[in-house]
């Protein structure tokens, strides 16, 4: 059974990839800080409990992963705050820039060598703010486009070998990401992502031929909508 590793997998995206990768036969290590078994009560689950925010908790995630066997890394936990810049607090710029950016790459790193011995594939959970600049979004927006290009620069340096590298841009998607935010998805079904459609992306990326890869792949509603919040 090939393994898979996604982050952020005790809720939205990497929930529903999660899910999605234990339907397709794949034996999957679901991390996040809360994660426990029982969570998806499949015997081909495995939960690591790690804060990727934190470099002492990522790095001791690294050395275990470094001697697994792994076919698919799928990097999606991350969050984000979007206010003015100066008001943003120091703890949240670099807690946001470990999570988001840094610790894709420390697993990455850790897990490059398996990922290219297996013919394996590497997903970074990205967003559509690492294609467009949005006012009350720079540390969000560098970090996801960061990501996008180190996605982009491996592709080329890893090109002779058989591992498919895939930046998925999803827009607005329902999730608890928006739980803290001053503003969350629309209610309307056209005017918003679902968990499932990001699912469904990786499992049509897995599905491809191997001589081709989608390196992009941006996923937006139909149309566009947003909805506020009544802050308390």
């Amino acid at each position: 059974m090939k393994k898979a590793v996604v982050t952020g997998a005790s809720s939205g995206i990497g929930k529903a990839i999660t899910k999605k990768l234990l339907t397709l036969g794949f034996k999957v290590i679901g991390v996040s800080r809360t994660i426990c078994d029982k969570d998806f009560n499949n015997p081909a689950f495995q939960a690591m409990q790690c804060d990727l925010s934190q470099q002492k908790d990522t790095l001791a995630l690294c050395e275990e992963l470094r001697k697994e066997a792994i076919f698919i890394l799928v990097n999606s936990a991350g969050f984000g705050r979007f206010e003015p810049h100066e008001s943003l607090h120091v703890n949240i710029i670099t807690a946001m820039t470990f999570l988001n950016l840094t610790s894709p790459m420390l697993l990455t790193n850790a897990m490059l060598r398996s990922l290219k011995n297996n013919a394996g594939y590497l997903i970074n959970i990205n967003s559509i703010e690492a294609l467009r600049a949005s006012k009350f979004a720079a540390v969000y927006s560098a970090t996801k486009s960061g990501l996008r290009a180190f996605s982009d620069a491996l592709f080329e340096e890893t090109r002779k070998s058989a591992l498919s590298i895939t930046n998925i841009n999803p827009d607005m998607t329902q999730s608890n990401f928006y739980n803290v935010l001053r503003f969350e998805t629309s209610q309307k079904e056209d005017e918003k992502l679902l968990a499932s459609d990001i699912a469904d992306a990786v499992a049509h990326i897995l599905s491809m031929r191997k001589g081709a890869v989608v390196s992009e792949y941006t996923i937006r509603s139909l149309k566009f909508g947003i909805a506020k919040k009544t802050m308390k």
